[in-house]
């Protein structure tokens, strides 16, 4: 199990360098602009995928900040999101190294953001809604680009998978 997890961290570290590299093509203005996704634009789609795994990483591990708002826009500019972001990556790819086969099938406790009720539940589901969630949200992110013309990368685990190597065994 924990070798799948490593992948699936490292997939998505691949998968956001290779989304912000297609945001960077954007103007300013189209970066902020609301286009009626959920959280309006790229910069608030971005910004929410930040500030939720600080939040999933502050109940994992007990550590960091967390934002207390789902769209907490955590940096206004490009390069500061960025850089965050990719901070953040490593912190996850370090927090799954960092597990033992029993820590993932180990439990967590913890209290939400929208309904602050005391939840228990498995690391490991927890952990693989952490890389769902990115990869809906990043989705949404990859169409806004698409309807600014804007080339948008591939984002395909398997193609991830055949660069790397990883989960090809």
């Amino acid at each position: 199990m924990k070798s799948h997890f490593a992948m699936m961290a490292a997939y998505n570290a691949w998968c956001n360098e290779r989304i912000y590299e297609a945001v960077a093509q954007l103007p300013e203005a189209d970066y902020h602009a609301d286009r009626g996704a959920f959280f309006r634009s790229v910069s608030g789609t971005l910004n929410h995928l930040l500030a939720t795994d600080r939040i999933w990483l502050k109940r994992f591990t007990g550590e960091g900040d967390a934002p207390e708002r789902l769209d907490a826009v955590l940096f206004e500019r490009f390069s500061d999101l960025r850089a965050a972001r990719r901070y953040e990556d490593k912190r996850i790819i370090g927090y799954v190294e960092s597990l033992s086969e029993a820590e993932l099938a180990g439990r967590i406790r913890y209290r939400g953001i929208t309904n602050p009720t005391e939840t228990e539940q498995p690391l490991g589901p927890a952990l693989a809604h952490v890389f769902n969630h990115q990869t809906h949200h990043r989705g949404q992110v990859h169409c806004l680009l698409t309807g600014f013309g804007i080339e948008a990368p591939v984002l395909d685990l398997l193609a991830f998978q055949r660069i790397s190597g990883l989960g090809m065994a």
